[in-house]
């Protein structure tokens, strides 16, 4: 793909992939190649040679914590851990002194806040009063870097993504009802490149209103198609990307009980190898990790050869660097 360098992202924030138009995007996706290519070759890359970005988490991370980490390392500067259970957050501390003081102490800010109606809310409000750059490593409504590792790695195995289809599924899972940023995210980035959106779930697990109005109005744009469906064999049919996980019933109830009844209703949505056998030939398969093995997906098809998780999971360092290589420079 050809994309259009832009220059100027220089101190902007990443909450949300609508927040930055089409360009600004594959200028991220650029340079996030280019800098894993220099990392293939052993090149050095020390963009923010002496820079610190304070990563505050409300919420326990494997990928997040240890790509963040190691990309601000790879790119020569220092990732500052804050779990904020250490912190005086629970005495005070407001988000408007977490964005003016941690902005003081460091070059950017990136926060993990889940809970269901404060985690978004939070970060806006830190970012209102940062001086630097603040990057959302995963709130209640968006994951904007994972989608943007998911898109990197559907334009390495698939190429071009335009006109492909993609199964955006929930799957059933033996666990606590898990936060929706990760299919809002998916949905907005992948019609916002011209793909063809399947949103594949229950009745009870619906996305947010104003999340599906944005992925109809990209789709129309990207001239890329946008469905809904509850049929879950449905949404496999010649699809090149099925990306089936889990997410709770949060706009049904709130309450984990009542939740884990609901979600105990689908134990039959389960990617397993049958049913990846009715996608398009060359599919792949894409989950976010961690998986709910044997409930979400088949150990078959995880560990088979149509699985591109760890792909995935690696893009992640590579698209968090191009970031804030971009907002922190």
């Amino acid at each position: 793909m050809l994309f259009v360098m832009q220059t100027h992202l220089r101190g902007r924030d990443m909450i949300n992939t609508q927040d930055w138009t089409r360009e600004e995007i594959e200028t991220a996706l650029d340079v996030a190649f280019d800098l894993k290519r220099q990392r293939a070759i052993g090149i050095p890359h020390p963009i923010l040679r002496d820079k610190v970005l304070a990563m505050l988490f409300f919420f326990s991370s494997t990928r997040t914590r240890a790509s963040f980490e190691a990309g601000m390392a790879q790119l020569g500067g220092h990732a500052q851990f804050i779990e904020s259970r250490t912190t005086q957050i629970a005495h005070g501390d407001t988000p408007k002194e977490i964005g003016e003081i941690l902005g003081r102490y460091n070059d950017g800010i990136a926060i993990r806040n889940v809970d269901w109606g404060l985690g978004n809310g939070y970060i806006e409000a830190v970012a209102a009063a940062s001086r630097v750059p603040v990057l959302n490593m995963q709130c209640d409504l968006y994951h904007p870097h994972q989608a943007l590792a998911d898109l990197m790695t559907i334009i390495e195995k698939l190429g071009d993504p335009r006109g492909k289809t993609i199964d955006v599924s929930w799957a059933y899972a033996a666990s606590y009802q898990k936060p929706i940023s990760v299919p809002q995210s998916l949905i907005l980035l992948a019609t916002q490149f011209g793909m063809n959106v399947r949103l594949v779930h229950p009745p009870e697990f619906e996305l947010m209103p104003e999340i599906l109005g944005q992925a109809k109005e990209n789709a129309r744009t990207s001239r890329g198609s946008f469905e809904l469906s509850s049929d879950f064999e449905d949404g496999f049919r010649a699809a090149d990307v099925v990306y089936a996980k889990s997410w709770g019933a949060l706009l049904t109830t709130t309450d984990e009980d009542e939740g884990a009844k609901i979600i105990d209703q689908y134990k039959d949505w389960i990617t397993n190898g049958g049913r990846m056998a009715m996608a398009s030939e060359g599919a792949i398969f894409m989950h976010p990790l961690p998986a709910d093995r044997n409930f979400e997906v088949t150990d078959e098809v995880i560990d088979g050869p149509q699985s591109a998780v760890y792909d995935q999971a690696e893009n992640r360092l590579h698209a968090q660097k191009a970031v804030m290589a971009l907002t922190m420079s």
